[in-house]
């Protein structure tokens, strides 16, 4: 062996051996030589496919909070949520382009300032602190310089945005006529026909029994079953293997001290005039009288604004200027005048609520607790990593539950959780959790290998074995039922045709209250009434939408789920807007709000119409396929 390695041959073979290796070491960056891997390009800029990735599973980890696991994340649901990550995207570089063919620009001092009011790079001390910036840095693998370039990059955006937003009005005319509709008033004629209250139905025939059976098939017919096999793991299966010591939670305690302590809180009273004389003149006035009232008036009198700030940290005061002047006041105390960007700031100190700090024999459990979890949960993660290979090794479901002590579920289930003999299914999760396990079981596919997939369950695997088709239970075994639900189908479609025939006497030129009259029913006059629901509205819920379609004295027949109902509308009824001034301001304000959205919108949709965007649907669909 020695005498062979030395010869040519056997060098030769041992580079072979070295490129394969590395080869195979590099596998992804050879696959991906000479191919384009710009998933989106706007002019000259390019989007990667690394960025569209990680855009994708951060607004797919948004929509599945959002969800909360009430529908299962399916392929068109990520195709969709990938198409709109990449579209956020490229809208992105097509204000950023805009804003710098137009020049727009942060300046350092701009940046810096927003950058020392972002409440997570601030300290105890609720000043900017390097350490917590530094911090945020490395958790999020981004170096100083680019962090400021994207804050930069934002600022500007946020310059084009804000002049383009600033456009934005709502006319006089239209906030009337919006407040007018909201507050309209509407008296309306209603006759309410309960399924209960209709007349006895004559016993069913047994051939009307069988026809009525056969032609509400889905009613009388068993669920569709599924025989599976479900295996679980989360954190709390696990707790039980976990140590916390004390000196763990120590330096936990440690670790997270500034989120056990409440910082003090102040109350401020404040007045702001447009220049510094005038600003002295009320403070002078101020600390010879304390009365606030005497003060708001002769500020407005002056031409100035006063207000109340309520209890609020030094974080969540709007200006650094006022939270270094309102931090440094003594109760009771009057400040000299403050300048900032809207004018001068006299302040007087009010309520103070101290700040507290919980201490560690206060959050020892709390702690211990958040420890243990954490440690679960990193535990749940490599035994899966453990049951996956043994998944892939060969081992049944059943087998890997076994070995790896898992929760585990093996037969047959409805989509409500019930087995064949109409009892619970002892599935291995928790409540909280079951309608989202059981719309993922049900989503599984025949023969697939099982998997553990993560969920509010924690992790799950699921077999299915085989899918047993809805049967029609035969009318000897269900007869009491069938007959029942053909008894209630007979009163309802009384009561409809009552319904109807009052509808058509109204539709004659009758009133309702003379049709129903005339069938010896009473109609009921209720109103006036506003479009919202509950409290004082005698409307119920589910006719107000209707009635507020009605015009003139027209009527309408609603089904509800225990009634009929017949509606007539008998007058309207303009609000008066000469007491409305706070709720026409708030209108305003809100429509407003809407109208800048809607123009930025448009903006943007503007401007990606001449950027010549281009995107490449083969990377989309593999973004979307998690590939």
């Amino acid at each position: 062996m020695r005498r062979l390695a030395g010869t040519w041959f056997a060098k030769a073979l041992f580079i072979v051996l070295i490129l394969s290796f590395g080869a195979w070491g590099i596998e992804d960056t050879l696959r991906n030589l000479g191919r384009d891997t710009t998933i989106a390009r706007v002019g000259s800029e390019k989007i990667d496919v690394e960025e569209a990735q990680d855009a994708a599973r951060r607004e797919l980890q948004r929509v599945q909070r959002q969800l909360q696991g009430r529908i299962e994340i399916n392929a068109a649901i990520r195709r969709a949520v990938a198409g709109q990550a990449v579209e956020t995207l490229v809208l992105d570089r097509v204000v950023r382009l805009e804003g710098a063919r137009m020049g727009l620009a942060a300046p350092d001092d701009a940046v810096r300032d927003y950058i020392f009011q972002i409440p997570a790079f601030q300290g105890p001390d609720n000043r900017f602190s390097r350490l917590m910036f530094d911090g945020f840095l490395r958790n999020n693998d981004l170096t100083e310089a680019r962090f400021l370039a994207l804050l930069r990059a934002d600022l500007a955006r946020q310059q084009l945005a804000g002049a383009v937003r600033a456009g934005a009005a709502t006319p006089e005319v239209l906030a009337d006529r919006l407040l007018s509709w909201n507050l309209q008033q509407r008296t309306a004629s209603l006759v309410e026909l309960p399924f209960s209250s209709a007349p006895e139905p004559e016993a069913p025939s047994q051939a009307q029994l069988e026809r009525f059976h056969e032609n509400n098939a889905s009613r009388f017919s068993t669920p569709e079953y599924r025989d599976v096999a479900v295996a679980t793991l989360n954190a709390a299966r696990i707790m039980g293997e976990v140590e916390v010591s004390d000196r763990d939670v120590e330096d936990g305690y440690a670790a997270n001290h500034a989120r056990f302590e409440t910082p003090e809180k102040r109350q401020v009273f404040q007045v702001v005039m447009q220049d510094q004389a005038a600003a002295e003149a009320i403070a002078e006035r101020w600390r010879a009288d304390a009365d606030w009232a005497g003060i708001e008036a002769a500020a407005q009198a002056a031409g100035g604004l006063a207000s109340t700030l309520p209890l609020s940290t030094r974080a969540e005061l709007p200006l650094p200027e006022l939270a270094e002047a309102v931090f440094a006041l003594a109760p009771g105390t009057v400040s000299a005048p403050v300048q900032s960007a809207f004018g001068w700031h006299v302040m007087k100190l009010g309520q103070v609520e101290a700040g507290h700090t919980q201490t560690l024999d206060e959050v020892r459990d709390q702690l211990r607790q958040e420890i243990a979890s954490e440690r679960a949960a990193d535990m749940a993660f490599e035994r899966v990593g453990q049951i996956e290979d043994a998944l892939a090794g060969g081992a049944t479901l059943t087998e890997a539950a076994q070995r790896f002590s898992l929760g585990f579920f093996d037969g047959k289930i409805d989509a409500n959780g019930r087995t064949p003999e109409g009892t619970e299914a002892a599935l291995p999760v928790a409540a909280a959790a079951k309608a989202a396990a059981l719309r993922a079981i049900f989503s599984a596919e025949r023969g697939a290998a099982p998997r553990m997939q993560e969920g509010e369950w924690g992790f799950m695997a699921v077999e299915l074995r085989d899918i047993q088709a809805p049967a029609l239970r035969p009318l000897d075994t269900i007869r009491e039922q069938v007959t029942a639900a053909y008894l209630a189908d007979a009163r309802r479609r009384h009561q409809e045709e009552v319904a109807a025939a009052l509808l058509a006497a109204t539709r004659a030129g009758k009133t309702l209250a003379e049709a129903a009259t005339e069938a010896g029913l009473t109609a009921e006059e209720l109103g006036p009434f506003g479009r919202e629901a509950g409290g004082a509205n005698p409307m119920p819920r589910d006719l107000l939408a209707p009635v507020f379609e009605l015009r003139g004295t027209d009527a309408t027949m609603v089904q509800r789920p225990q009634s009929f109902a017949v509606v007539q509308l008998l007058s309207i009824a303009a609000p008066d807007l000469a007491g409305q001034a706070e709720a026409l301001t708030t209108l305003r304000s809100e429509t407003t709000q809407a109208i800048a959205e809607d123009l930025e919108a448009q903006f943007q949709a503007a401007l990606r119409a001449r950027a010549n965007v281009r995107i490449n649907p083969a990377l989309l669909d593999q973004i979307a396929g998690g590939e």
